[in-house]
């Protein structure tokens, strides 16, 4: 079995949505992981737009902690807000 088929029938639930009947901030995230790791960006993006950005901001992290960037602490900071903005108006849209 592989990893993707795994992680396609193991999908955890999401508490908020079973509830409250409404999506949370990350709602699609698994799915949209899942079309990335299929190799199917459009989808993953359609699914949970947020997922890349975040991506990029993790691999900033891991790079800023590597190698000290001299601005790198700007940069998480404006990319932090850039996926938070991006997670915030899926979930206005979810809501509509």
């Amino acid at each position: 079995m592989s990893l993707i088929s795994w992680l396609e029938n193991n999908m955890l639930s999401c508490p908020y949505k079973k509830y409250f009947g409404l999506d949370c901030f990350g709602c699609g995230m698994q799915r949209s992981i899942i079309a990335l790791l299929k190799g199917n960006a459009g989808e993953s993006f359609f699914l949970y737009p947020a997922l890349l950005p975040m991506i990029t901001l993790f691999l900033l992290l891991i790079a800023h902690i590597i190698f000290k960037f001299e601005h790198g602490a700007k940069w998480l900071k404006y990319n932090f807000i850039f996926v938070v903005a991006i997670a915030v108006i899926n979930f206005i849209v979810k809501l509509i």
